[in-house]
């Protein structure tokens, strides 16, 4: 059991937290949890931690949202995250301590075990200077905010449009083939029923 000074320690960490401007609500919230989590565990130098519990006491309502923010936490070394990839095992947490006398690791000045952990969630790639680029998620959004139709999306929708302009020329030719054979053609024009002929003789009797 490490000795830590609760309101010491949580002074020097809001502290940093008002200098560091990559924080957001999330990352505070699920900071005091894990923080309390800590002092349940009184202060123990690592220790378990339930996923669904956490959750519950920072109000995170999204998986996603709640691995992507611990990972971060540990990446800006406030905490040690060691996942665990089985299900019925938790995974540890470290809490990083803090005080006036001994401030908070600033990023990329963390201990070694941090930075481990940090590089085992963040792959790395090398450029020729030595610098160490970071890989984040890409996101596919244009300069506006507006997010980017895929292709074949597009075509998709000018392939509908040909096919239903299709069916409604196939409907109309349908109609008009209907109504034409709905109309009875003559058998007989011009049929003389009174059987009259032109060369009529008037002096016959009728």
């Amino acid at each position: 059991m490490q000795e830590v000074n609760y309101i010491t320690h949580l002074n020097a960490v809001f502290d940093q937290f008002s200098k560091d401007s990559r924080l957001n609500p999330t990352h505070i919230s699920l900071y005091v949890s894990l923080f309390q989590l800590w002092n349940t565990n009184r202060f123990v130098e690592v220790f378990f931690v339930n996923r669904e519990e956490v959750m519950q006491y920072s109000k995170i309502g999204s998986k996603s949202t709640y691995h992507r923010c611990i990972k971060e936490l540990s990446h800006w070394n406030y905490i040690v995250y060691y996942p665990s990839h089985n299900p019925f095992k938790g995974s540890k947490i470290k809490m990083l301590k803090c005080s006036p006398e001994q401030a908070c690791p600033e990023h990329g000045r963390g201990v070694e075990g941090s930075r481990q952990s940090s590089e085992s969630h963040y792959p790395k790639t090398r450029t020729t200077s030595g610098q160490a680029l970071v890989h984040y998620r890409p996101k596919i959004e244009t300069s506006t905010g507006q997010a980017l139709v895929p292709l074949y999306k597009h075509n998709k929708t000018i392939e509908n449009n040909k096919t239903i302009k299709k069916e409604k020329i196939n409907k109309k030719e349908s109609f008009e083939n209907l109504e034409n054979g709905n109309k009875q053609p003559r058998t007989v024009p011009n049929q003389d029923n009174l059987k009259t002929t032109k060369t009529k003789n008037y002096n016959e009797p009728l």
